[in-house]
This record gives structure tokens, sequence and C-alpha cells, in this order.
């Protein structure tokens, strides 16, 4: 099956219109995107921010009918002409396939493998992890969950417990685990993000704890990963401290360099540090913060 998309640029549209306008029109889905290079980092609480240009595109079978499809949003929008707009043809296309194109076996440290479904890593020893395609969550390739995966394994967790506080994907808890944790706890307030971690912890074959927030999170742990944003870090460091075992490890990451600062001193009071790690990807530089509990 084909499909086709009608792409709308916007500079002062709102896109909640041109959505409901494309849907009234038939639109099987609606995606915003950065039609620019405006990134929107780390919103603040209770910030729902868009970009300054929106990329707003509906998805429609391959044989609707463009100029139907204008008609029907010029009258949506009460409009004499639509914004720039362009129209694409997309074939159907086997995608967990396409995407393991561009997703092979990736290794982090000594043993950790995150690997597609059918592929492997290398090594006798090789701590495996296996993720599906077409996740939203982290996988491995952005810095900040690879330098997470990095020191899990550089870090004896052998009969350790581990919380993975943000989990997303469940990729870091599931490595403790692969890497000989005793058990895992993976705490994240996104739905989905919950319900990947669970499906992903089935596929790979282990047993974690999933809580839909802090309030569920039971006891303490001798390792705590959190790779989230620096805002909310900050915010919660209290929180996130009080899950660290005496003598416990803390890892966080979702920073950028010029937030390791403010993200080292909220956590001072409870945290000893070691040196920071720092690693640049697209123009941006991250970093990873580790210490122990005093």
């Amino acid at each position: 099956m084909s499909w086709l998309q009608f792409v709308i640029v916007l500079d002062s549209l709102e896109p909640a219109a041109v959505e409901d306008a494309l849907l009234e029109a038939g639109a099987c889905s609606v995606t915003l995107s950065d039609a620019g290079d405006d990134p929107v980092l780390e919103p603040g609480p209770g910030e729902t921010p868009l970009w300054s240009r929106t990329e707003v595109t509906g998805l429609f079978a391959g044989d609707a009918d463009p100029q139907a499809i204008r008609a029907s949003l010029l009258a949506s929008l009460d409009a004499e002409a639509l914004p720039a707009h362009r129209i694409e043809g997309l074939e159907d296309r086997e995608w967990e396939r396409e995407w393991l194109r561009d997703f092979g076996p990736m290794r982090f440290g000594e043993r950790l493998w995150v690997c597609p479904e059918g592929t492997a890593g290398e090594g006798d020893n090789a701590a495996i992890v296996h993720l599906d395609p077409g996740l939203e969550f982290g996988t491995g390739t952005h810095p900040t969950t690879a330098m997470c995966l990095e020191w899990l394994d550089s870090v004896d967790l052998a009969g350790k417990s581990v919380l993975d506080y943000g989990c997303g994907s469940g990729v870091l808890a599931i490595a403790a685990l692969k890497l000989g944790a005793r058990a895992a706890t993976g705490m994240d307030i996104d739905p989905q993000a919950t319900i990947a971690t669970r499906q992903n912890a089935a596929a790979n074959g282990v047993k974690i704890t999933v809580c839909g927030s802090d309030a569920e999170i039971a006891g303490t742990y001798d390792i705590v990963v959190a790779n989230i944003l620096a805002g909310p870090l900050v915010e919660i460091a209290d929180s996130i401290t009080s899950r660290v075992a005496s003598r416990g490890m803390l890892g966080l990451s979702g920073v950028l360099c010029e937030q390791a600062e403010e993200v080292l001193a909220a956590y001072a009071p409870w945290i000893e540090f070691d040196e920071p790690l720092f690693r640049e990807q697209d123009g941006q530089t991250w970093s990873r913060l580790t210490g122990s509990r005093r």
C-alpha cells in the first residue's frame, strides 16, 4: 500500500488548527516537527512549547485526491490560500528491515552489546540486550545513553540492586540485569515508557519492577542511574539521592556540558563525584556525572 503526505510549513497559523483540519480532511495521522533549526531541549514545568516554524504532516491513503484535501483544508481554516506546502508520495516498506540498515549491534564497554533482534554481539562473555525497532526511547545511539551503558559495564553489578530513574525503553535496567545485577527497578512518569520497559524486559527474558511515579519506588538501591534532563535532575535531587543506599553509586546523564556544574552542586551534599566524562555529538557536548553516596 502506498501513502500520500500533505506537508504544511507554518510561521504563524496555530498548529492545532491545522492538525484538526488535516484530520477532518481524512488524514490517518498527523505529526508535528521542527521546520527550521530551533530545538526545544528542555521546556519548563507546565510548558508545551513549539518551534518558531513548524512542519505539520498529514498522512493519507495513496489514492486520496490532493485537490479535495486542499479544498477541505481551505474550508476548515476559513482561508483563501494555504501556507507553503508540498505533497509527497510514500511507498509502503517493511519498516523493521529499513530500520535494521541503520541500527546494527553496538558495543558499550567490554561486555555489553545492544542489538536488534536476530543479531548478536561478539565474545563468549557478551551481555546482550535486544531492542525492537521503532521505539521512541533510548536504544544507545544517543551519547547520554551510551555513556550510561558504558558506566554500567564498568561497574561490578554482581548481586546489586539497580534503579533506572526515568527508564524510557528500560535499556539501562535490562543492561544491568544482563551484566549480573540481582534486581532492577525502572521508573518513568510517561505511561508509554512503562509499557515499553515491560515489553522489552519480557523480550529479553528478564524481570523488572516497573513504577509509574516516584512514590511507587520502594527502598534504596546499590546503583541508581538517571538519564534525564538537567532541569528535572536539579529539581528532584533530594528524591533521587534518597534512593541511593549507603555507599551506593549514582550515575547521571542527559546533562549538557554547560549544565554540569549546576547539577554537581545540587547533588554535592550527598554525593562525592568522580571526574565528569564529556562527549560531543552533532555540535553538542554532553556529560556523565558519577559518584558514591557519602
